[in-house]
């Protein structure tokens, strides 16, 4: 059955190609990266001198080509803005980690390439078709009808506690396995991602957007059924998913747009990124007050999850001040940023994107990678204020910027990375810096 993953992984290129012959570009694009993130296997096959060929390079691949051969005059249109110094940065920091480590041009360079085929490529890619609002819609209706679809697949997998992954492919991520899979008295599905987390912020992105297609009345049908009870079952499926950071992340999501909506205003926009900001900011200078927050938290979480958190911010505060031994461009990669005792054995964990970020490409890195993250929406929220929110050209765009900061949120717990969260990045971007994001080119 690998076998299978791996011929699935090589057809996919042409696959792509042929979506560029039958499509117009954006829609190739469009449709490549969210069909590929949902449907090609967990697994990588190594190449000589460029990153392995998985599913997010796989579809890079594909699509760069595509561009070349099909839409090359796109690139000569497109002009670098301020808004990219960070992906910029990001993309090429691992150079200068490498080199003032000592480990050598080819680690940098190849350690660099890695970063720009998962995060530059589709941030390329989106600020080149997704720049505005029109392109934006699509992309959402895109996602909506993938959760769709992925939503009866969740519900065979919540009933039945069988992996897709395991029956289409053969063999299934660590994380899919079954005792990772219990939360919260049943089995939480995965479906084709790495883990359960992971489908359910997929999951709760394509809840948003369906409910905004349908307030918005951007589709009143989908194969010949009312866009409203495609809500009620996303609601449903997103539930029975079964993930608690998921729901908070999508009732503070809802209440975001509820308030913009209604009161044209989005207070509690600006104050998450602000607290985001704050907490990668006394956690990389190890000022968090880790047990003041502890404390206030065991008022309203079980003991088990309270010790969970305390252990997390203990290993945090550990890395990050070895980390700052480091400040400037970090560790570089080959784990160089963790902690050993005295037998050399690891005796650290790292869940979180920002700490990751941190000890492998210091200050430098984590101040891009979050401003790949935080910049855009930001620029967002001040050219199209919030009063502006509810407008059904705007809707879906504001819904993306909005699910960007939950990600980039959660981002200081986890690390999953997603070429569409990041296309989605490029896209707002693009969207900002546009003359007239109202115009489709």
């Amino acid at each position: 059955m690998v076998i299978l993953a791996q011929l699935v992984l090589y057809a996919w290129l042409p696959i792509i190609l042929y979506l560029f012959v039958r499509y117009s570009p954006q829609r190739a694009v469009i449709i490549s990266f969210v069909a590929g993130w949902m449907f090609l296997p967990q697994m990588g096959i190594s190449l000589p001198f460029i990153p392995d060929f998985d599913r997010i390079n796989s579809t890079c691949y594909g699509v760069l080509v595509g561009i070349l051969l099909f839409d090359p005059g796109r690139l000569n249109r497109f002009k670098v803005s301020w808004i990219d110094i960070p992906i910029i940065v990001w993309s090429l920091c691992n150079l200068a980690s490498s080199l003032t480590n000592g480990l050598g041009l080819y680690d940098g360079f190849n350690q660099s390439l890695t970063t720009t085929m998962s995060w530059g490529v589709p941030y390329f890619i989106g600020r080149l078709y997704l720049d505005n609002f029109i392109a934006l819609r699509r992309l959402a209706i895109a996602i909506f009808v993938g959760a769709v679809i992925y939503a009866p697949m969740c519900l065979y997998e919540s009933r039945l506690m069988q992996n897709f992954h395991l029956l289409v492919y053969g063999f299934q991520h660590p994380s899919q396995t079954f005792i990772f899979s219990i939360r919260l008295g049943g089995y939480r599905p995965s479906i084709f991602m790495t883990s359960g987390l992971m489908l359910s912020i997929w999951m709760m992105l394509g809840t948003i957007l369906a409910m905004i297609i349908w307030r918005s009345k951007l589709m009143k049908k989908l194969w010949g059924i009312p866009i409203s009870y495609y809500v009620g079952l996303l609601i449903i499926t997103f539930i029975l998913i079964r993930s608690t950071g998921a729901y908070v992340l999508f009732a503070a999501s809802i209440a975001i747009l509820f308030i913009a909506k209604w009161f044209k205003v989005a207070p509690f926009f600006w104050s998450i990124i602000t607290i985001t900001i704050l907490y990668i900011y006394t956690g990389a200078a190890g000022n968090f007050p880790r047990e003041q927050y502890i404390n206030l938290m065991s008022n309203y979480f079980e003991p088990d999850r309270i010790e969970s958190m305390d252990f997390r911010f203990k290993n945090e505060e550990l890395l990050s001040a070895k980390a700052r031994e480091r400040a400037i461009f970090g560790w570089g990669g080959f784990g160089r940023s963790r902690i050993f005792n005295e037998d050399g054995e690891d005796i650290s964990t790292t869940d979180s994107l920002w700490i990751i970020a941190l000890g492998s490409n210091g200050a430098v890195g984590l101040a891009s990678v979050f401003g790949v993250l935080l910049l855009p929406i930001i620029s967002f929220g001040i050219r199209f204020p919030a009063k502006l929110w509810g407008n059904p050209i705007v809707a879906p765009t504001a819904a993306f910027a909005v699910f960007i900061l939950m990600y980039a949120y959660d981002c200081t717990a986890n690390a999953m990375v997603n070429p569409v969260y990041t296309l989605i990045c490029g896209g707002i971007a693009g969207v900002t810096v546009n003359k007239n994001p109202l115009l489709d080119r």
